[in-house]
C-alpha cells in the first residue's frame, strides 16, 4: 500500500511554488504576462491566468511525479488532438520553442514541470443538475474518448496508480484510518464485493490506457448546448487499466445523488457510455461493484490524506463530503437488479 501511495505522489506534502516564479518563467517560455490566480487542487499547483487576449490554465506538476508520468498526460492528450479533433478535449500550448512544457529544477535536485492549457471556460458538471439525456451525452463522450484511445500507448502508461480501480484491494489498510466505525463496517462490506466479484477476473479483463478521473469537476458542460459537454479536462490520472474502470469513476460520482433511487444517475450515464462503447458482456456486472469501490477509495483516502496535508484538506473534504451516505444509499439496492439495468441498456446498444 504504502509503494502505491507514494507512487501515486499522494504521501507527501510540497511547498507551495511562488506565484512570482511562475510568472516569470510565463514571461520568459511563452511570452504571456497577465493576473495569476491560485487554483484549489488535489495535489499540484494550479493557476488561472488571465491576459489580454483570453484565460489560460497553468499547472506545475507535484516534485514526486515522475516526468514521464507528466509526459504520459500530455501525449493523450496530443493524440487525442491529432486523431480525434472533433473531441472537446483541452489542449496543452507549446512554449515560445515549440515545446511541450517547461521543467524546473529544484534545490533538492527533483524535478516540476509546468505546462500551459487552454481554460475551458463553463460550468463544471458537477455544479449542473443534469437530466438523464444529457446525463447520456456525458456517457457518450467518454465512450468516444475511450475509442479514440484504444490504439494509444506511452512507455509510462503503466504507472502504479493508487487511485486505479483495479488496486483496490490491496488498500485495506485504510479502513483503519477511518475513524468512523459505520463507516468502516461499509467499507469492508465494499471490499468483500470487490475480492468475490472483480479480484478473481482481473487478469482477463480488457485493458488500454483510460482517462482516469472522468468525474463530474472534470466535465464542462453547457446546458443550452444540444452537446451539452463542451469540454473534458485534467488527464492527470491517465493510466493503461481495465476498460470498465474508466466509466465506474463518473458512476462512482453519481451515486445516490438520487436518494429514492440510488443508480438512478449512474445508469444513465453508463447507457450513454455504452451507445459509443459497449461493455463485454461478461464484464458489465462487474460495473456496479467497481463504481462502488471506486467510491469507497475516495472517502478512505479522503481520511487518510486530510490528515497528511492539511493545505488542501478544506479541498478534499469538500469534494468526498457525501460519500459515505452516497455509499450506503447505493448499497440498499440488490445489485442484480442494477445489473439487470445495465444489461437492457448494453442488448440496445451491441
Amino acid at each position: 500500500m504504502q509503494r502505491l501511495l507514494e507512487e501515486s505522489g499522494l504521501t507527501s506534502s510540497h511547498e507551495p511554488i511562488y506565484l512570482m516564479l511562475v510568472s516569470i518563467l510565463l514571461e520568459d517560455h511563452y511570452h504571456l504576462g497577465g493576473r495569476l490566480e491560485r487554483l484549489a487542487t488535489e495535489k499540484d499547483d494550479t493557476f488561472r491566468l488571465s491576459t489580454d487576449s483570453g484565460n489560460h490554465l497553468v499547472k506545475v506538476s507535484p516534485p514526486d511525479e515522475a516526468e514521464a508520468v507528466v509526459d504520459l498526460q500530455t501525449a493523450a492528450m496530443r493524440y487525442l488532438e491529432s486523431t480525434a479533433p472533433q473531441l472537446p478535449v483541452q489542449r496543452v500550448k507549446l512554449t515560445a520553442d515549440g515545446d511541450d512544457n517547461v521543467t524546473l529544477t529544484l534545490k533538492d535536485g527533483r524535478t516540476r514541470v509546468l505546462r500551459v492549457f487552454d481554460f475551458v471556460d463553463g460550468p463544471v458538471l458537477a455544479r449542473t443538475n443534469p437530466d438523464a439525456e444529457q446525463l447520456a451525452k456525458v456517457g457518450e463522450m467518454l465512450g468516444l474518448i475511450d475509442v479514440a484511445l484504444r490504439t494509444f500507448t506511452h512507455p509510462a502508461d503503466r504507472r502504479g496508480l493508487a487511485w486505479d480501480i483495479r488496486h483496490f484491494h490491496q488498500l485495506t489498510e485504510l479502513v483503519e484510518h477511518t475513524p468512523v466505525p459505520e463507516h468502516r463496517q461499509l467499507a469492508r462490506a465494499v471490499f468483500q464485493l470487490f475480492e468475490e466479484a472483480v479480484v478473481p477476473r482481473l487478469s482477463d479483463l480488457e485493458t488500454q490506457v483510460i482517462h482516469g478521473d472522468f468525474s463530474p469537476y472534470n466535465v464542462v458542460v453547457d446546458p443550452k448546448s444540444d452537446r451539452f459537454v463542451t469540454g473534458v479536462i485534467d488527464f492527470g490520472d491517465t493510466m493503461r487499466s481495465a476498460v470498465i474502470f474508466d466509466p465506474a469513476v463518473p458512476m462512482a460520482n453519481l451515486l445516490g445523488r438520487t436518494p429514492d433511487q440510488p443508480w438512478q444517475e449512474a445508469c444513465a450515464f453508463a447507457a450513454g457510455y455504452q451507445r459509443e462503447r459497449p461493455i463485454k458482456a461478461s464484464e458489465l456486472p462487474l460495473l456496479p461493484v467497481a463504481a462502488l469501490a471506486r467510491l469507497t477509495l475516495r472517502a478512505l483516502l479522503t481520511n487518510w490524506r486530510a490528515e497528511r496535508a492539511p493545505e488542501r484538506r478544506e479541498y478534499l473534504l469538500d469534494h468526498a463530503k457525501d460519500d459515505w451516505i452516497n455509499i450506503e444509499r447505493s448499497l440498499t439496492v440488490n445489485l442484480d437488479d442494477v445489473i439487470a439495468h445495465l444489461a437492457e441498456a448494453h442488448d440496445g446498444h451491441s
